[in-house]
């Protein structure tokens, strides 16, 4: 378990400690009481924040969110004249993505497994972070002048999904340079191909 911070609020707090146990055991595992124990916050002061449980896990989501959309923006400043660098790069941090310590999946996958309804509170973020993902990488892909922009993305975000769930499953068999490679012969297509 991350250690404490003492100046951090009673919110930042619930959220850094149920944002830990949701990720490791699931959403469904981890009780509200389980979360105010090991936060050490009074309950009052938990709803408080969070009215209901669904509300803590949407603000899980959204900073999940938040971290996955930044590569998406930072290889445009990094390389603003270079859009194939772009692409390439993205596909980079996304493969890094399944390699940090302590990977157990896709936050949003392994929600949407949890809550399929799509009533669920958590099912609007898991669908923005979907399409918002998809959106980017067709995006790159436009200004890379990929032959089927469009195309493309459906490509990468499908393998991309693949390589989340085996590196979920069979960790041996991940590579991130298999992912890269398989990756990059997609877009090359694309880049050669004649629209």
């Amino acid at each position: 378990m991350p250690i404490t911070d003492k100046k951090e609020t009673a919110k930042t707090r619930i959220l850094r400690v149920a944002s830990y146990l949701f990720y490791r055991e699931g959403v469904r595992a981890v009780g509200i009481d389980r979360i105010i124990a090991e936060s050490g916050v009074a309950k009052a002061s938990f709803y408080r924040n969070f009215a209901t449980k669904d509300d803590l896990v949407v603000a899980y989501l959204e900073q999940f969110y938040d971290t996955f959309m930044k590569p998406f923006d930072e290889v445009k400043a990094r390389h603003p004249e270079e859009p194939v660098k772009q692409l390439y790069e993205l596909i980079e941090s996304l493969g890094a993505r399944i390699d940090t310590p302590g990977y157990r999946g896709c936050p949003f996958a392994n929600t949407a497994v949890e809550f399929p309804n799509p009533d669920h509170p958590t099912y609007e973020i898991v669908m923005r972070y979907h399409t918002d993902t998809r959106h980017n990488l067709a995006l790159a892909a436009e200004q890379a002048k990929a032959a089927e922009p469009n195309t493309l993305a459906d490509q990468l975000l499908m393998l991309f999904n693949g390589a989340l769930i085996t590196a979920y499953l069979d960790r041996a068999s991940y590579s991130s340079e298999h992912f890269a490679h398989a990756a990059k012969l997609l877009i090359q297509h694309q880049l050669t191909k004649k629209a």
